[in-house]
């Protein structure tokens, strides 16, 4: 039979391969585990929030908000109270949801392939998906809300999901015109009336007052229309205001 030589080590070369392989393994592993230490340690520094644990902190923001607009309706049935509640706090998941998948949709667009047109086309008719969705929502929403609520428990609901800017952009025109007559009024209240209608299925507040800031421009236009010094108007306005405030 044929002898293997022996090198200085007193080790065949056939006996040494084991011994490289296992080198090599424990050096791996030592790694492995070197980097396993290493992302513990980062992870408490710098823990990572899942998904689910995003969702599970947005719903209990948005129940908090709810309880506070429920609390206003004297709704003296709990179980009737649970119910308007729930509903409040599933439009708002619901809304989310839809804004968050419409965002997510339209950055797809825009970073895949084609000609600028051709995004802006995709874009357009995504956001047209999302204003559908959103005003089905809108819909079974006020439904499921009338089956609990009367008009002005709905109203209240409304101007709690809106943060109150409609009564008090009302008022506050009244006060800075005290000589709008009957018909300017009212197109005042149907403006606000349908930025408070679209406003409610916004997903921000940023993005709720910037809904009603789009309908005050409008407004002013009419009012600048009709004969309205509007710069001059609100100096005065305002100047009433502060002379109250000192007054009292």
């Amino acid at each position: 039979m044929k002898k293997v030589s022996h090198g200085k080590t007193g080790f065949s070369t056939a006996a040494r391969l084991p011994r490289r392989r296992a080198a090599v393994v424990t050096r791996a592993l030592s790694s492995f585990f070197l980097i396993s230490i290493l992302i513990g340690c980062f992870s408490v520094i710098f823990p990572v929030r899942s998904w689910g644990q995003e969702a599970a902190d947005y719903k209990k923001v948005v129940a908090t908000r709810s309880e506070k607009i429920v609390s206003t309706l004297g709704i003296n049935d709990s179980a009737q109270a649970k119910k308007v509640l729930n509903e409040i706090i599933h439009q708002y998941i619901n809304l989310n949801t839809v804004h968050e998948e419409n965002k997510q949709v339209i950055a797809g667009i825009k970073a895949g392939t084609g000609t600028g047109e051709e995004k802006a086309r995709s874009v357009k008719q995504q956001e047209e998906k999302k204003a559908a969705a959103l005003a089905k929502l809108h819909q079974s929403f006020i439904i499921h809300l009338k089956q609990n609520l009367n008009e002005q428990q709905l109203e209240q609901v409304k101007n709690g999901m809106t943060y109150s800017v409609l009564p008090v952009t009302y008022t506050a025109y009244q006060d800075m015109l005290p000589g709008l007559t009957a018909p300017q009024k009212e197109q005042i209240y149907a403006w606000l009336i349908e930025a408070r209608e679209l406003a409610m299925d916004e997903g921000s507040s940023d993005d709720k007052h910037k809904m009603f800031g789009k309908y005050k421009g409008r407004i002013n236009n009419y009012l600048s229309a009709a004969g309205y010094d509007l710069k001059k108007e609100t100096a005065a306005w305002q100047q009433r205001t502060k002379e109250k405030q000192q007054a009292k």
